[in-house]
């Protein structure tokens, strides 16, 4: 049986800020309720869908379809609080809750450790909805520490968190890397003379190696990833690999939501052939602002086609953003050394955690935590570089 609570909030009162030409919200009330349904959540969809165009600052990880395959695989049986506010009959707010036990109960996002950005969504010509969803966070938490984690810069959780009337904290998360949407001429441009010479030459080595794109149709898309994981971890083979990559759930959730996402727009699946050969595979997230290469596998044997990977991935990249006028190209979450030829700028996540009032204690105690862990791994990332030897001076 679908399990949704209901409850209302006032009106906007008079004179309070027009909504954007042509794209006038419902009338009548917010309402604001309190998915606890997994089969419930699945048919929002096309509302979802609808809300997300809205959003300016949201993500792919934020798609209807990101969020419920993850949900499917990741998500278990209980603990599902999806906040949702309508005007009429139209969404205008969501977000994507989960009650968990670490041990004490708290609020996490949907999309887990294998998403590199996590929001709430808020309609930009509906400035009274951000309220109405902290209200109905509010009353899903009972009690609970709501903890969103990394949340883009600018994102519309931001605008929850300036609202929130109760106890807050704002901490530091992961760091993710990123480029403008700039053409591959103006992006080399940026890196220098010497380490620009270096990338034309491998640009070249590309085109003599025959390689040729194909973006997978929806269909398709389920074997193209199925494809593109074996090759990730061939390609990581004897090297550390995140786990989580190498398990079915993974794979099933990531075929799932692709083949959907890439129908939607919101994603594209790259097979990169030589001969016929599918040689490397790669999937692409997609929004309005923003295209962020996610996952990547690459067969061995493309180093002795002399391709360099790095390069291959940015060019394809770099289509998707400046191709597709978007003003950013992610690299995501990590800083591996390879990424920082292309002379990225760094840009962090941040951690919010929200509460009541009566549960303050709790809220300190796991930003406490949190931040104790935080100082303990950059001690262990010091302790690293000064155990790594001196290099040796050039001399005669």
């Amino acid at each position: 049986m679908t399990a949704l609570t209901p409850g209302t909030v006032p009106a906007p009162a008079p004179g309070a800020p027009a909504a954007v030409a042509g794209t006038a919200p419902a009338a009548g009330e917010l309402t604001v309720r309190i998915c606890r349904d997994a089969d419930a959540f699945g048919g929002l969809a096309q509302a979802w869908g609808r809300l997300y165009r809205r959003c300016g600052s949201a993500t792919a990880f934020q798609s209807h379809a990101w969020l419920w395959s993850w949900w499917l695989s990741y998500g278990g049986r209980r603990g599902l609080r999806v906040v949702l506010v309508r005007r009429g009959s139209e969404l205008v707010a969501a977000a994507p809750l989960m009650r968990v036990h670490r041990p004490l109960p708290v609020l996490v996002p949907l999309g887990g450790a294998i998403t590199d950005y996590t929001d709430v969504l808020l309609a930009d010509d509906e400035p009274d909805a951000v309220a109405a969803l902290a209200r109905g966070i509010r009353r899903a938490a009972r009690g609970a520490v709501v903890d969103l984690r990394e949340v883009r810069a600018g994102a519309a959780a931001e605008r929850l968190f300036a609202c929130w009337s109760g106890p807050r904290r704002r901490m530091p998360d992961s760091v993710c890397l990123e480029l403008p949407g700039l053409p591959m001429d103006e992006l080399i441009a940026r890196v220098g003379s010497s380490r620009g010479q270096r990338i034309r030459s491998c640009l070249r080595k590309l085109d003599a190696a025959g390689i040729e794109e194909r973006d997978v149709p929806p269909q398709d898309v389920p074997a193209a990833v199925g494809t593109m994981v074996r090759l990730h971890l061939v390609q990581w083979r004897g090297r550390k690999v995140t786990p989580e990559h190498a398990r079915p759930r993974f794979a099933a959730h990531l075929a799932r939501a692709a083949a959907l996402m890439v129908a939607a727009g919101d994603a594209t699946v790259t097979e990169f052939r030589i001969g016929g050969q599918i040689m490397a595979a790669n999937l692409t997230v997609l929004s309005p602002q923003l295209a962020g290469g996610y996952l990547f596998g690459a067969h061995p044997a493309l180093r002795d086609e002399k391709v360099d990977v790095t390069t291959l991935l940015m060019r394809h990249g770099v289509r998707q953003a400046a191709g597709g006028g978007r003003e950013t190209l992610s690299l995501l979450r990590g800083a591996e050394p390879h990424k920082s030829h292309w002379r990225p700028e760094p840009r962090t996540n941040q951690r919010l955690l929200l509460s009541g009032r009566g549960s303050v204690l709790a809220l300190l105690a796991r930003y406490g935590s949190a931040r104790a862990r935080a100082a303990a791994a950059d001690s262990s990332r010091l302790r690293r570089l000064l155990r790594k030897p001196a290099r040796p001076s050039g001399g005669a």
